[in-house]
């Protein structure tokens, strides 16, 4: 079962909305931020990344960051830029990519279903991550970020969603990069007491993007409660803000490695240790994405070969050693490169295919990496089955498209 409730969003008035709509914090770097901002004061960038208001060379982990997104936080909701909702409200969140629509329900989920596994992860945390995530949650006392959640097909939603959607939308807007955001305000009593109920009957929910913040949400409460000694485990602090898809409507695309070096072997070399695992065939200088499991593509040293996975490198039986993302990290990064932890190795980089293949081709041809490796994209199906046997992916295994908007809604603590 799923325990949510409505919240009372603290949101920009519609007429700022692009203005103060930004990206997620960890989808690009400080530079980028900067570039995206500009002269922009109502930029949630301020808040999420503030480091962009200083000097360059600041470590975004300084105290005096943190600080600046509290002092951020507070400035936008003083002019007005951010304002309360008076009641609790559920809100649809809609994005338009490739003309194809998503519709997510914006909830506050509560962390005793992260901690008790109703909320199923598939990827590892970082303390590092974790606990930057939560200084920022902690001293702005806010979920500025939702997390990304899937839910299992529900036709009782959806017709909600369906009757919600016919209304005027609050927000609707696209972004550069031609994606749509639409946004609508469930503030009807009656629907908001049936998603509550609906989502009981919801067995799990599965992180799709947002594992560090699901887990900083977590630390959060721990810290809160213990500082509560009248904690019942129904403060606001107990619930973080989640936007939650039909899995259906999700779209997964494929998430590359590039590698700085062959680990001392010459190209000739690294394909003569390829073949032991692997069919390879040269198929000239274009680097090209395969459409179908067990097969994928490198490109090294201005050529592209195309690798088909020999029958004893995966068992499609278990849901790890099925994945093409584990064939590669076994097979190639680790058996002939030599690169053992994804997520602490520098000689390797990750590119979320929204990217491109031109990028990846880019940097190996400029010299700055050796070899890109173009891989498969994973499936919900394939996602769900590992949460639900409750096995974890190799790092770096999932790049969900279009990413959430932030900004759209923030969830105060208190």
């Amino acid at each position: 079962m799923a325990t949510i409730k409505p919240f009372k969003g603290l949101r920009p008035p519609k007429s700022i909305v692009k203005e103060v709509a930004s990206r997620p914090y960890d989808v690009l770097n400080s530079h980028e931020a900067r570039l995206e901002a500009e002269s922009n004061e109502k930029s949630l960038y301020r808040i999420i990344k503030p480091e962009i208001d200083f000097e360059e060379q600041i470590d975004e982990h300084d105290p005096r960051v943190y600080e600046r997104a509290l002092q951020n936080f507070n400035k936008f909701q003083k002019k007005g830029w951010l304002v309360q909702d008076e009641q609790e409200n559920y809100y649809v969140y809609a994005q338009t990519m490739n003309g194809k629509t998503q519709y997510g329900l914006v909830v506050c989920s509560h962390v005793d279903e992260y901690m008790s596994g109703k909320i199923k992860k598939h990827e590892l945390t970082r303390k590092d991550k974790e606990e930057d995530r939560m200084l920022h949650v902690n001293i702005n006392d806010a979920n500025i970020e939702p997390v990304f959640f899937a839910y299992p097909d529900n036709k009782e939603l959806g017709d909600i969603i369906t009757r919600v959607i016919s209304s005027p939308t609050e927000y609707d807007f696209i972004t550069p990069d031609n994606v749509g955001h639409h946004f609508w305000i469930i503030d009807n009593d009656k629907d908001i007491r049936d998603i509550t109920n609906i989502f009981v009957q919801i067995p799990y929910l599965y992180i799709a993007d947002g594992h560090h913040r699901s887990a900083a949400a977590a630390l959060v409460c721990a810290e809160k409660a213990k500082k509560n000694p009248n904690h019942t485990g129904n403060e606001e602090y107990n619930y973080f803000m989640s936007v939650c898809f039909p899995a259906s409507q999700l779209n997964i695309i494929d998430y590359n490695r590039l590698v700085k070096d062959l680990n001392g072997l010459t190209p000739s070399e690294f394909i003569n240790r390829l073949e032991t695992s692997f069919i390879v065939e040269e198929k000239g200088s274009d680097i090209v994405r395969l459409n179908s499991l067990h097969t994928f593509s490198v490109y090294l040293d201005g050529k592209c070969y195309y690798l088909t996975a020999k029958e004893n490198t995966y068992n499609d039986n278990d849901p790890i050693e099925g994945l093409d993302v584990t064939v590669s990290s076994k097979y190639i990064l680790d058996d002939i490169l030599d690169i053992k932890d994804l997520r602490t190795d520098k000689r390797i980089d990750f590119v979320g295919g929204i990217r491109g293949l031109k990028e990846l081709k880019q940097r190996v041809d400029s010299g700055e990496m050796a070899l890109a490796i173009v891989l498969h994209p994973v499936t919900m199906e394939q996602l769900m089955r590992i949460a639900d046997s409750n096995n974890i992916m190799p790092p770096k295994t999932t790049w969900f498209e279009p990413k959430l908007r932030s900004g759209l809604v923030i969830h105060k603590l208190s």
